[in-house]
């Protein structure tokens, strides 16, 4: 039997390497596990807000708002309750509120994370109740100080967030009158238009409801111009073609991606929580602390909170609010473009669980589901500092039930998103185009200006020790042995051993590899490595995502002597 030494190669102070579903990750808990309650209380709210979704459906904007505002106090509530601690021990910048501590006692994070959700939530939906879930998530809490203040901080959290929107413009009672001229959106059969003046709706981080506008469609401002040119004739006919419910060039795969990221119907999740599912998912996979998920989900909620007014007021307060596909394919005769040409039987892929085909209730430029896939990749992309983490997604979208569809990173996932609304016979591609840029660069705004880390850079001193056996039955790969890595953290020349400075770690190998908790032995921080056959000679990366938003990769190799 030959021996396989692991060997680093470097540690690098950039992207977070892509991670893998099923890889396993060691963290550090900051809260105890309960034996029958949640043991990430960020999650289990965000389970019951993604059920509430689909209790009271409608359209996203107010789901999205809704998901901006519980885990907006929920951020809020964990980070004072963490901040008792001291300023060093805080998550972050608050944002609405830092509440302040009571000598002596150190709230309950968990109950600080309760109280905020289920106060929010209360006050969103008031004809729900929450109080069953509240008692499964503190059922195994003891009463004490602690509990007590965690209350305190987290009904104190939701209390800054529900006075920061009152008032806001939600409920949206407004109305729509038809448009008469060729290109208005006009009624296609599918109801009254949603949320007309959305659009209006106080931002949750942006400085103006127009600071992300995109630029017109195809960058024509009236709909004569629109409807003239050969841009808006070529997408008109590509959706025809790839979007109607008989269409035989679209492709399988490009059908399963249509009905995958609909979730349009009443029932399902809806596109906010869909994406909040998939946030999940790589949340688990990644075993980001309870503070670490408290921020990313903050930040994803945020940043889909906005998105919804940014698409609603490209939609109707501009100077276009454009039909969608199904009025311009029915009505070409009006558009004065000779390479457009009327078919009253076309139908759009969409359809409800009877089969009838349907396009959303409100104009089509942009589009709503871009612009939310745009705005959560990149909160994704802020939080993990990479673009390259591999997941695979889930839907309910009862027309791909059980369908589940891998990606290669948070920008795949969310331009094929914003792709298949074509492929649905919804949407025109300048519809995505559009929705993802100002999508994107709305992200780039929360995470760059929101919830920042509150500490001071990390310096980073990293080394390796061990070594494991190769197992000839497994050539490309390690069949047993363990390794471990240990490295020391220090902020502005004082080392570091917080345990609450390391917000994840990761093996990036193969499913099946796995690591132990990471601790603090003799001053420094050691994980143990346990890498099963993922270590190949081609080389791994382990992956330390640090409380100050950065990360350090170190790529090792395995070496036959």
């Amino acid at each position: 039997m030959r021996r396989l030494y692991m060997s680093p190669r470097r540690w690098s102070a950039t992207a977070l390497t892509a991670l893998t579903v099923g890889t396993a990750i060691a963290v550090v808990p900051t809260a105890p596990a309960h034996a029958a309650g949640p043991t990430d209380h960020v999650l289990y709210w965000n389970d019951v807000l993604i059920r509430t979704f689909r209790q009271v459906g409608g359209s996203p904007g107010p789901l999205a708002r809704a998901g901006a505002m519980v885990h907006g106090a929920i951020y809020d509530a964990a980070n004072s309750a963490l901040c008792a601690d001291g300023a060093d021990r805080c998550i972050g910048q608050a944002y609405r509120t830092k509440v302040s501590p009571i000598a002596g006692v150190r709230p309950d994070l968990a109950t600080a994370i309760d109280y905020a959700a289920y106060d929010t939530l209360r006050s969103i939906w008031p004809s729900i109740s929450f109080a069953a879930d509240l008692s499964t998530a503190q059922q195994d809490i003891p009463s004490s100080s602690a509990r007590t203040d965690g209350q305190r901080m987290g009904s104190a959290s939701a209390q800054a967030m529900i006075s920061f929107r009152a008032n806001d413009g939600s409920p949206d009672t407004s109305t729509y009158a038809d448009g008469t001229v060729a290109g208005q959106w006009r009624r296609t059969g599918s109801g009254e238009p949603a949320d007309p003046s959305w659009g209006l709706l106080r931002p949750f981080a942006m400085t103006s409801n127009t600071q992300f506008r995109p630029g017109p469609p195809a960058g024509y401002s009236s709909y004569a111009q629109l409807l003239a040119s050969k841009a808006y004739a070529d997408q008109v006919n590509e959706v025809k073609s790839l979007g109607a419910a008989n269409s035989t060039t679209r492709t399988a795969d490009q059908t399963q991606a249509a009905w995958f990221w609909a979730n349009d119907l009443n029932g399902t999740y809806k596109p906010p929580g869909q994406l909040f599912a998939h946030t999940q998912i790589v949340a688990k996979s990644a075993k980001l602390t309870q503070a670490g998920n408290a921020r990313l989900f903050a930040l994803v909620g945020l940043a889909m909170g906005d998105a919804a007014i940014v698409a609603w007021d490209t939609k109707y307060q501009t100077s276009i609010d454009l039909w969608r596909p199904e009025s311009a394919i029915h009505e070409p005769q009006d558009d004065n473009n000779a390479d457009t040409k009327p078919d009253a039987t076309w139908k759009p892929l969409s359809a409800d669980t009877n089969g009838v085909n349907f396009s959303p209730p409100f104009p089509s430029y942009t589009s709503g589901h871009a612009t939310f896939a745009a705005a959560w990749a990149g909160a994704m992309k802020g939080f993990f500092s990479t673009d390259a983490f591999r997941f695979v997604g889930t839907t309910e979208d009862p027309h791909a039930s059980g369908v589940l569809r891998s990606f290669t990173g948070f920008s795949a996932a969310a331009t094929e998103n914003a792709r298949s609304r074509v492929y649905l016979g919804v949407h025109y591609q300048f519809d995505a185009d559009g929705g993802m840029s100002s999508g994107s660069a709305l992200a780039n705004h929360v995470t760059g200006n929101f919830l920042r880390p509150a500490v001071p850079a990390y310096a980073f001193d990293g080394f390796y020790e061990g070594q494991v056996k190769y197992d000839s039955s497994y050539p490309d790969g390690v069949a047993g042995g363990s390794m471990t890595l240990t490295f020391g953290l220090s902020a502005n020349g004082t080392p570091v051993t917080d345990l609450n400075a390391v917000v994840g770690v990761s093996w990036n190998g193969q499913p099946g590899a796995s690591s132990g908790a990471v601790s603090v032995v003799n001053g420094r921080y050691q994980v143990t490595i346990l890498p099963g056959k993922a270590c190949g000679l081609r080389g791994q990366t382990l992956s330390v995502l640090l409380r100050d938003g950065s990360s350090r990769n170190l790529f090792v190799t395995c070496t036959v002597v």
